[in-house]
């Protein structure tokens, strides 16, 4: 499929779905309304380090693509208004490849109100894909960052936890399905399509939450950028980790503790959050249906780090290397 060809594919795809975009694919530029403050984030996966082509369908990839970058955004507690695509195609991947990947991203945002207003096609060695997502927010005081947590308030995260990273065991096949039944499709699932908790991270945002991130790194490291951030002591405890079902049974192959695994194996996209005690306990009458949030421990004074204090060593996730 030549360039323009594609292109004009993507155009009829990605038509404008929202007011704000008044003109879309198409033209050298994308014109979107404001509305309020704009939250902005890009994030970019490549074939071989991000993922492995030939262990995801088309459509997974452009999902998880398009969530990693969407998870951005709920860590801010932001509305979610418009995506760019920027991808980088090799030679030999199928045209109808390329289709699928983009309406997997499509699908995505279409769940969340999100419209792909524009992006870039070129010619690369490898696969990658490349989102620029943008939030709105009437009002900047509702928007969290890294930099808020205090001492006095409780550590809790969304979700489970250990999923995505199980599921990319079984992928790799250092784990086996046979022993998990239909636990193996929904480990493989929560890597595969990981969901953006935008409406959880609104939510937190507004019943008052201080510090928040994305779980994508792991845990153990992403609640360390909090405490650097805000100048503060996380103790966490992995007895109190909410572990996803499944994780047990794949670490038990893997011969390594379920909860440390956890703690460190990324992907989950789930939020972890730092907000005062008494908001917390109110927090269950304002999260979305179906939304579980779990309190795994406390800020504190003292030496900046996060650390889980029932552990019998020091945990990290996953850190890029150059």
């Amino acid at each position: 499929m030549r360039e323009l060809e594609l292109i004009a594919h993507l155009e009829g795809l990605f038509a404008p779905a929202n007011a704000r975009v008044i003109r879309g694919l198409g033209d050298d530029a994308a014109v979107v309304r404001a509305d309020g403050y704009a939250v902005t984030s890009v994030d970019t996966m490549v074939d071989g380090i991000h993922f492995r082509s030939e262990m995801l369908s088309a459509e997974e990839i452009g999902h998880r693509a398009l969530a990693a970058a969407l998870s951005d955004l709920a860590a801010m507690g932001a509305t979610a208004g418009e995506a760019y695509l920027s991808l980088g195609v090799p030679p030999g991947i199928a045209p109808e490849q390329v289709l699928a990947l983009a309406t997997g991203a499509h699908k995505l945002a279409t769940r969340h109100g999100v419209t792909i207003a524009g992006g870039d096609v070129t010619r690369a060695p490898a696969l990658s894909v490349s989102f620029t997502v943008v939030g709105w927010a009437r009002d900047p005081g509702l928007l969290v960052g890294r930099d808020g947590a205090q001492p006095g308030d409780v550590v809790a995260v969304t979700g489970t936890l250990g999923a995505a990273g199980a599921g990319l065991a079984l992928l790799e096949g250092r784990a086996a399905k046979e022993p998990l039944g239909d636990l193996a499709d929904s480990l493989r699932e929560r890597y595969a399509r990981p969901q953006p908790r935008l409406d959880e991270g609104r939510s937190l945002a507004q019943a008052g939450a201080r510090g928040m991130i994305d779980i994508s790194d792991g845990l153990a490291t992403d609640a360390a950028h909090i405490a650097r951030r805000s100048g503060v002591r996380l103790e966490l405890s992995l007895a109190s980790l909410p572990v996803a079902a499944g994780v047990r049974e794949v670490t038990e192959q893997l011969g390594v503790d379920p909860r440390s695994f956890a703690a460190t194996a990324g992907e989950d996209y789930e939020l972890c959050v730092c907000l005062p005690a008494v908001a917390a306990r109110q927090l269950q009458n304002v999260l979305p249906a179906n939304a579980t949030l779990t309190l795994i421990g406390a800020v504190v004074g003292g030496a900046t780090g996060a650390v889980f204090t029932d552990a019998d060593r020091e945990l990290s996730g996953f850190e890029h290397s150059f």
